[in-house]
């Protein structure tokens, strides 16, 4: 009988959406206050290029963070964590094994170059600023080529006003179009979102949400917090894009308001309450899901971008700049990412 009780709590469990978080409580409240409890990487799915080796890429080190201390740079491939391969492992699911308590100690099987090495790291606390920007001139141009590139990492609570300040000293250098890279940003605090997309619109709405009785709330743009209205503006996104950078390349999209270039994100548009259990754990509840300005609904559908990039775009700021430089080597130049047809 006892057994047969499990049995039925496991499948109203699945049937209404609930999952565990019993190895989840580390992770869930890291990052969004600007600090984490890590090995301070930046992960990603890798290229889809022929021959790319099969892990997790990393796009990026923290600065004095144990990675970055050990010599692992952007570029590297995660092949392995603590013995589990990461060949075909979740991004959510790498995050969670890379989190743990300060002090703790984790391996991690890593590809450099044509090199394999084992790095034990020491998991640490450190600050993380979720922008990197940067300026990208072509050569020959003039400044109405210059292009202002920011990588989004994440949406912690010191994600808008990071953007805010990138923006305004990109403009310092005469930057007169935008590029909004999402790609491999999981997301993080939904007002952060809110508030980013507010400084690149000026009206407009940027989320719907919705439960079973249709639209409950409405989060619109007023021009109160808009910086960057009317720039020429790209969002790249891609399979790791997810939660609020799906709501922000959402509303930017169906809005007109920039041209997203990517893949299909990766679809967590749901809403969950989470409720404390005895023994620890816990239960989230979904509660309401997640609708873009034209009703796309963000769940297991993710953000459609409106035009593909190519396989050998790059994914960090030194090598997007040397992509306008020289065209022919990503497929892609200034003119034809700006594009609106």
């Amino acid at each position: 009988m006892r057994r047969l009780r499990r049995c039925l709590q496991h499948w109203m469990i699945r049937s209404l959406g609930y999952w565990n978080l019993r190895n989840s409580r580390v992770c869930g409240k890291s990052g969004t206050q600007g600090a984490l409890t890590g090995v301070g990487l930046s992960i990603g799915y890798p290229l889809a290029l022929k021959g790319s080796p099969a892990g997790l890429s990393v796009m990026s080190a923290a600065p004095g963070g144990p990675a970055e201390k050990a010599g692992i740079v952007s570029g590297d491939v995660i092949l392995a964590i603590d013995d589990t391969s990461a060949q075909d492992m979740d991004i959510y699911d790498a995050a969670d094994r890379l989190q743990g308590p300060e002090g703790s100690s984790i391996d991690l099987t890593i590809l450099s170059g044509a090199d394999t090495r084992h790095v034990v790291l020491k998991r640490e606390r450190y600050t993380l600023n979720p922008v990197r920007s940067r300026m990208c001139e072509i050569p020959g141009s003039e400044d109405s080529s210059k292009i202002g590139y920011i990588k989004l990492t994440t949406f912690n609570q010191n994600a808008a006003g990071s953007v805010k300040e990138a923006i305004k000293k990109l403009r310092e250098n005469n930057v007169k179009a935008f590029v909004l890279d999402l790609r491999n940003n999981s997301g993080g605090l939904f007002p952060e979102g809110i508030e980013i997309a507010k400084i690149w619109m000026d009206k407009g709405v940027i989320v719907y949400i919705c439960d079973s009785r249709g639209v409950r709330d409405i989060y619109e743009a007023d021009g109160a917090s808009t910086i960057a209205a009317s720039e020429p503006l790209v969002v790249l996104v891609n399979k790791g894009t997810a939660s609020a950078s799906e709501i922000l390349a959402g509303a930017l999209k169906d809005n007109k308001r920039a041209v997203v270039y990517g893949e299909p994100t990766y679809g967590k548009g749901k809403i969950q309450s989470v409720f404390a259990l005895s023994d620890g754990s816990g239960l989230a509840v979904t509660v309401a899901r997640y609708e873009t300005p034209a009703h796309t609904d963000i769940d297991k559908v993710g953000v459609t971008p409106d035009r593909p990039l190519p396989a050998s775009f790059p994914t960090d700021e030194d090598g997007f700049c040397s992509c306008l430089r020289d065209p022919a080597s990503c497929n892609l130049n200034a003119a034809r990412l700006f594009a609106r047809s």
